[in-house]
């Protein structure tokens, strides 16, 4: 057998020093029909997140990086600190930053600029980047995912004109769109935040005609108000 020259030991052995330190490629599961991984053209790790249609694009969660996009909203829960900005959450680790999921029962003053409006047993849950929010206060609460099974994606049907004498206390509120939403818009956002408000007070004025208490009452007002409110609406 011939005889290694005395450059080949120290080839070799830079050989596997790189092996080591590039390591194996990373490889991401997929979930078919709603995730879909791949490298972007900037060589970080995107997911595509198709679940409702949702169709949009976010870094993979435990990429790392070193700067916060701009206007990154600060979210504390529990006492650590989340970062939040296009539907991404961030959370510090040394000098840098991770991208992860958030907790639940964190809230942010707004939605992200991309969301999807799915419905659970006629309640509203905002979706994106695999976490769902719904109306909390004067902002948005992350929350568990609700079952599969109680999930659609139309809103439900409004119900056919009412008796006036059962409409009458909910239209009590007035209401005006500030993101020029359509009067289609307003109708379908106007339902499902009542329907959010019964599922929180367990009142429906509508339904019951006088029926309720008044402390009754200005509970589903006010959650009536709060879902309004946060869907860019004036309330008054």
């Amino acid at each position: 057998m011939k005889a290694l020259s005395s450059g080949a030991p120290r080839a070799l052995a830079a050989f596997a020093l790189l092996a080591i330190v590039t390591g194996p490629s990373v490889a991401f599961a997929t979930r078919p029909g709603e995730h879909e991984w791949h490298d972007s053209h900037h060589g970080r790790h995107e997911w595509h997140d198709v679940r409702y249609h949702h169709d949009h694009y976010y870094p993979a969660r435990g990429v790392y990086i070193d700067v916060l996009p701009p206007r990154a909203v600060v979210a504390v829960h529990g006492g650590v600190r989340f970062y939040f900005s296009g539907g991404v959450w961030y959370r510090p680790e040394a000098a840098r930053f991770v991208v992860v999921a958030p907790p639940f029962g964190v809230v942010v003053p707004a939605l992200p600029p991309y969301y999807t409006t799915v419905y659970v047993r006629g309640a509203p849950y905002y979706y994106a980047n695999d976490v769902y929010y719904v109306p909390s206060g004067s902002g948005y609460m992350v929350v568990d995912p609700p079952p599969a099974n109680a999930v659609v994606e139309q809103p439900p049907a409004p119900p056919s004109a009412p008796p006036p004498a059962q409409s009458a206390s909910a239209d009590q509120v007035f209401i005006y769109p500030r993101q020029n939403q359509s009067p289609e818009q307003q109708a379908s956002d106007r339902y499902a935040c009542h329907q959010w408000a019964v599922s929180q007070t367990g009142a429906d004025p509508t339904s019951n005609a006088g029926g309720i208490s008044s402390q009754k009452h200005a509970d589903y007002q006010r959650a009536l108000s709060a879902c309004l409110d946060g869907r860019g609406y004036t309330v008054r």
